[in-house]
């Protein structure tokens, strides 16, 4: 269902999510994020996750009013010329279509186990701050069949704008544990659900990805891009294990790196089989 709004009035209250694009405090507050560019707006109405309302052209609109018709949820759609959107977004819009969805609610370790299949394979972030690897690092969690993705508290959300938009809505299809404890949740995993946690680090003593067992279940600790793993992370770890650099490069970026460790639980799992 769909509320349609010919947007005349700048001022109009519905708009300040969209005003407010890079006030990410106040949106992670009302439980809020933002969807941008075609791509991402399209999954996230393909999507269970509920949409709030979307911000697009009459173009756009022609081209999904099918889509946000056939929703669940009544939707606000405010429809605009490209210029009087960029006038409220306050930046150049590359394509001209937005939306805003609600952060779904987080499940529980104890719910995802229990609709997944084992061996059971999950990724922890710790200390990651930057959305766009945090976005691109989504995306291939995704892509690689990662069954949640466990964010620690000194990481940035995964729902951040730039993360939504650097995860291609990749977000939307990954189940996302927000842990106030990101060590309690590692020993909860290794002590009651028999998972191995493997950091993956910069400064390992060069035990590579191939070396590791990744058959079994496991739960693969991402760190801080300039740092790796915290010390108090890393003392909860089963094993560490870095991928080889040649040329005096000591690390690769986080979003690259995972890209290698998660083909590689792919590349063992399928081996076994």
């Amino acid at each position: 269902m769909m509320n349609e709004i010919h947007i005349r009035n700048l001022d109009d209250p519905s708009l300040q999510p969209y005003r407010t694009l890079r006030q990410a405090v106040e949106h992670r507050k009302k439980g809020i994020f933002v969807a941008e560019g075609e791509k991402v707006v399209r999954r996230l109405l393909e999507s269970d996750v509920n949409v709030v309302s979307t911000l697009l052209t009459p173009q756009w609109l022609a081209t999904y009013r099918n889509s946000i018709e056939s929703r669940r949820e009544n939707i606000e759609v405010f429809v605009a010329e490209k210029k009087l959107l960029e006038t409220i977004v306050g930046f150049p819009l590359h394509q001209g279509i937005m939306a805003v969805g609600k952060i779904p609610m987080p499940g529980t370790l104890e719910e995802i186990l229990a609709r997944n299949v084992r061996p059971h394979f999950f990724v922890a972030v710790d200390g990651l701050t930057n959305s766009e690897n945090l976005g691109v690092l989504v995306r291939n969690c995704a892509a690689f069949g990662v069954q949640a993705l466990l964010v620690g508290e000194t990481s940035s959300s995964p729902y951040l704008r730039r993360a939504v938009r650097n995860s291609m809505g990749a977000v939307f299809k990954l189940p996302v544990i927000e842990c106030s404890s990101l060590t309690d949740s590692l020993v909860a995993l290794k002590q009651n659900h028999d998972t191995r946690v493997i950091a993956a680090h910069p400064h390992a003593e060069q035990k590579t990805p191939a070396r590791a067992d990744l058959k079994q279940n496991c739960c693969l600790v991402f760190g801080s891009e300039g740092n790796g793993v915290s010390s108090r992370v890393l003392e909860c770890c089963d094993d560490i294990v870095a991928v080889p650099m040649e040329n005096s490069i000591d690390s690769l970026n986080v979003a690259s790196a995972s890209a290698v460790f998660l083909y590689e639980v792919r590349r063992q799992r399928q081996e076994k089989e």
